[in-house]
């Protein structure tokens, strides 16, 4: 993007620019980075409270079957995705990916079945793509709409739930996972409780209309703060989580970035309903006889962040993987990374050596996440 003129804004913009956002651009759109607070301040604040975090730019698709019949949606959406759609119970959610013909990752999204449809959610630069394949593979059983018209915003940290509760009391009754229609400060809204933070949470969909409104009402509450997308970032890597177009792409399998634990049984060799998907040749002989590398996390010395792109090597200077997500963690009180390695150096405690600015600094192989999640479960 070469103006600000050529970026898309989300419905919020206007309340970003009023709260003193630093703006940048972002997946096609002008998003916050940073407020007033900072982006260390944000992190910890998110932690320690409740932060409030703009993400309208994210795609919102809801499916449905034109038979009528949600299982006929599900049954289409298993033909594009690895998890188990059919057996997802109406209010919960799920986290699945979409996979090519090779096995890699076209993108990870979140589909929860609302009764009579089902609503996805994917990455904001890739919801034209998704939505195009979405619509070429199942676009003659499913009805499919990109909504343009709602504003998604996520409410993260420990003070979550009582801050929400205070314009809906039911939110308390809800578990991980959970999906449900609800009226917030009289817009109706789909609210999630999950998040992309490590921390309880919600991501809540709105009318775009209505969008300000209801992040003024949460902004009144003093322990909510407006948080960017660079303390987002931070967030996610410490809890160990993936950035698509980083971390996964379509040049990595879920089994080497070590997401299995997203690809029921019922889809895997012996399942009721195994393979269907694009590349579960690959993925199904990779979860029966594993990968030649995989997604690990990092700890490096000192205070230097090593970034994305760092080279990893052995003692003897043998390259054996990659870094693909660095930085400092404010809660884990030091840098953190995660990255690619080979079989042989993925066991928590191997000493590796990253490459940064021509000097090879030690970097050791650690489990993931950096920080306890807390998820409400």
């Amino acid at each position: 993007m070469d103006g600000s003129s050529e970026l898309k804004k989300t419905p919020l913009h206007a309340l970003n620019i009023s709260l003193g956002a630093r703006m940048v651009p972002f997946a096609g759109y002008e998003m916050p980075v940073q407020y007033a607070a900072g982006v260390m301040k944000e992190h910890l604040h998110t932690r320690a409270s409740a932060g409030l975090f703009d993400v309208s730019h994210m795609g919102q698709v809801t499916v449905r079957a034109r038979s009528g019949d949600n299982a006929d949606a599900a049954r289409a959406l298993e033909t594009l995705v690895p998890v188990d759609v059919l057996g997802l119970g109406e209010g919960r959610q799920r986290y699945a990916l979409f996979t090519n013909d090779a096995g890699g990752i076209l993108d990870d999204l979140m589909i929860a079945n609302r009764g009579d449809h089902f609503y996805v959610v994917v990455n904001a630069a890739c919801k034209e793509a998704d939505f195009a394949h979405m619509q070429a593979k199942i676009g003659d059983t499913c009805e499919l709409t990109l909504h343009d018209d709602r504003a998604l915003i996520a409410l993260q940290g420990p003070h979550a739930e009582a801050v929400l509760a205070e314009l809906w009391a039911d939110v308390s009754s809800m578990r991980f996972m959970d999906v449900r229609a609800c009226d917030l400060h009289d817009a109706d809204c789909i609210v999630s409780r999950s998040g992309y933070t490590g921390e309880d949470g919600f991501e809540i969909s709105i009318p775009a209309s209505l969008a300000e409104a209801v992040c003024r009402r949460l902004l009144d509450h003093p322990d909510v703060l407006p948080i960017g997308l660079g303390a987002r970032d931070s967030l996610r890597l410490e809890a160990g989580l993936c950035l698509y177009g980083n971390d996964i792409d379509t040049t990595t399998t879920p089994v080497e970035a070590g997401l299995e634990w997203a690809i029921q049984k019922v889809r895997r060799t012996g399942g009721a309903r195994p393979g269907g998907f694009p590349g579960a040749a690959v993925i199904l002989d990779q979860l029966e006889n594993g990968a030649s590398r995989r997604r690990v996390g990092l700890k490096a010395e000192g205070r230097a962040p090593v970034r994305g792109g760092a080279v990893l090597a052995t003692d003897a200077e043998d390259v054996v993987g990659t870094v693909t997500s660095g930085g400092f963690g404010p809660n884990a009180d030091g840098p953190v990374a995660m990255g690619y390695v080979t079989k042989s150096a993925i066991a928590p405690g191997t000493q590796l050596y990253a490459g940064v600015r021509g000097k090879f600094l030690p970097i050791t192989v650690a489990a993931m996440p950096f920080v306890k999640n807390t998820f409400k479960r």
